[in-house]
């Protein structure tokens, strides 16, 4: 919609209340100032929403593997001709074997729920970048050494070097009952996988020690599976996953955390709702701010409307007007949105040392920093959103405008 130069210079005039329109003008600062809180309040969400998610995808998946193939009652016997068949299946990248046991650990007289996990020496060394404190280097068979989260390794107060005991409780079995196993290992590493969970509750340590430890024999818990594509893992080990029928059953990454990221998806559709619905009250600001203006502004559009201007130029001018404004508030929330993205942890880090109260609990949140990961899509389809309602918000008070009868209200001038 091109705008004639008298259009164009009209709809400055009309955007910029002069010192006796001080009411339009709050008005039409107050509807610039909440669309450009609501679009950057839509766009720190989001993005925080769908870092969350990305980022527990990330970590989930980057422990656990796309998929895990589990074997009823908890152990594969012959689980050497079932990797095999796995890493044959087309769309497989990675296939390893995995125990995975609920345990106890004591040190200093602490007792700590934790989950030990046995694998292989290549699985281990994906821990390696992950290791703030020790090194990895000594996780091998039958040397006594383990891996410990970092929320666990504070829980126990236990440093790189000390001795922690794991407790088995399924022990040998003797004339006065069964005692359960207590084996001393050495902390060799402490990581920090950056999921609350895992980090106060993973001992990892080579697959033959946990064998030894569980009393399992050449047995395993599970194989861990990874796929070309997360996403489609499920589709991927279709054919292994019928091949094993009542023998094991194959869960993909979805599955195993479905309670989780269901939530996210219903918090993140509703969160996007209710701050919509921010943007809808900003179009109505900027709907009343050129209502007003529109009937302050009558003789003057009667004036110009006699002098030729046509009821089209009047409805572009009005529509223009306010469309320019809801730009403004869209960009500047654009702007606004990016700069609390950049300096969200510092923010955060200021307003819990400002009201001692901390706002992101590891604990609740899963993750130990606020993250944000922004997804262009969303970005066009908000600022597309504001400036739609935004427009649409124009329309009631142009057309107002340009039916304006010029005999009626200069009829008594």
């Amino acid at each position: 919609m091109l705008l004639s130069p008298f259009e164009w210079m009209i709809a400055k005039r009309y955007m910029l209340p002069g010192k006796g329109e001080r009411m339009i003008a709050l008005v039409a600062s107050i509807g610039v100032i909440v669309v450009m809180l609501s679009v950057a309040l839509l766009i720190v969400v989001m993005s925080v929403m769908n870092g969350f998610r990305a980022e527990l995808v990330d970590k989930i998946v980057g422990l656990n593997g796309h998929a895990i193939v589990q074997a009823y009652g908890g152990r594969l016997e012959n689980w050497q001709d079932i990797l095999k068949q796995i890493k044959a299946t087309d769309g497989v990248t990675e296939a390893a074997p995995l125990i995975e046991q609920p345990l106890l650990t004591t040190f200093n007289g602490r007792v700590e729920a934790i989950l030990l996990r046995g694998n292989t020496p290549e699985d281990i060394a994906k821990i390696k970048p992950k290791v703030v404190d020790g090194d990895l280097s000594g996780l091998v068979p039958e040397s006594g050494a383990v891996a410990v989260g970092s929320r666990l390794a504070e829980n126990l107060g236990a440093r790189v070097g000390d001795t922690i005991t794991i407790i088995n409780p399924q022990g040998r079995s003797t004339p006065f009952g069964t005692v359960p196993r207590e084996i001393a290992y050495r902390v060799d590493a402490i990581f920090e996988i950056g999921i609350y969970d895992y980090d106060e509750r993973f001992v990892v340590m080579p697959m033959a020690d946990a064998q030894t430890l569980l009393l399992t024999g050449d047995s395993i818990g599970m194989i861990e599976v990874k796929t070309d594509d997360a996403d489609t893992a499920a589709e991927t080990l279709a054919p292994i996953a019928a091949k094993l029928e009542g023998q094991a059953v194959v869960s993909d990454w979805k599955t195993i955390n479905s309670g989780l990221f269901e939530a996210l998806q219903v918090e993140r559709v509703a969160m996007f709702f209710a701050l919509s619905l921010i943007v809808l009250v900003a179009a109505f600001n900027i709907l009343s701010s050129l209502a007003m203006m529109v009937h302050t502004k009558s003789r003057d559009i009667a004036i110009m409307r006699t002098m030729g201007a046509t009821r089209k130029s009047m409805l572009r001018t009005f529509v223009t007007a306010g469309t320019v404004v809801g730009t403004a508030g869209t960009l500047a929330g654009l702007a606004l949105g990016f700069i609390i993205l950049i300096f969200r942890q510092p923010i955060v880090t200021g307003i819990e040392l400002l009201t001692g109260q901390s706002l992101w609990d590891p604990k609740i949140r899963f993750l130990t920093e606020l993250p944000a990961r922004t997804d262009p899509i969303e970005v066009v389809g908000i600022v597309g959103l504001a400036i739609g309602l935004s427009f649409l918000a124009t329309l009631y008070p142009a057309y107002r405008a340009a039916s304006t009868d010029p005999v009626q209200v200069l009829r008594y001038e």
